[in-house]
């Protein structure tokens, strides 16, 4: 009787480390607060996309409005073409600007959306014609070396 008792404690303790490791593993992969279900769709192209990967978070403001669905590079324009799921409770502009950002200084990459004023509304289909590529660090890095390199000395 005492042994069921034991073996009860040990399968809940079981349960409740695969619950744990879903609930990390959905936290890593960025996959647990947004829903698709009810969104339309939107893309827009940029000359880089960073880091950036499918899945990852479409914020305004700050605040989740949709995921990136995937990332293919357009073989005509030779840019990135980024095709954006966005919460149908969001509604943006014809003139929304979209820029990859970067959470923190060595943080994820997502696509920040800043709103326009103009009156008509992205519909399922459309395009973002104002886009800012992702900033490399990299690439920041050697420009402020380089400028250095040319300044003359003292």
């Amino acid at each position: 009787m005492e042994r069921t008792g034991i073996d009860l404690w040990v399968g809940m303790f079981v349960v409740a480390g695969v619950a744990a490791l879903v609930m990390l593993a959905m936290k890593v992969g960025n996959l647990g607060t947004y829903n698709v279900s009810d969104a339309y769709k939107i893309h827009a192209y940029f000359t880089n996309v960073g880091g950036l990967k499918a899945t990852a978070s479409i914020k305004s403001a700050g605040v989740l409005v949709g995921r990136v669905e995937s990332i293919t590079l357009d073989t005509q324009r030779y840019e990135a073409k980024v095709v954006m799921s966005i919460d149908k409770r969001y509604q943006f502009s014809r003139d929304t600007i979209s820029k990859i950002q970067t959470s923190g200084l060595l943080g994820e990459q997502y696509v920040g959306l800043d709103a326009g004023g103009d009156a008509e509304m992205l519909k399922d289909g459309d395009q973002l014609k104002k886009t800012q590529s992702a900033m490399v660090l990299e690439d920041l890095i050697g420009k402020f070396l380089y400028s250095k390199a040319e300044e003359p000395a003292k």
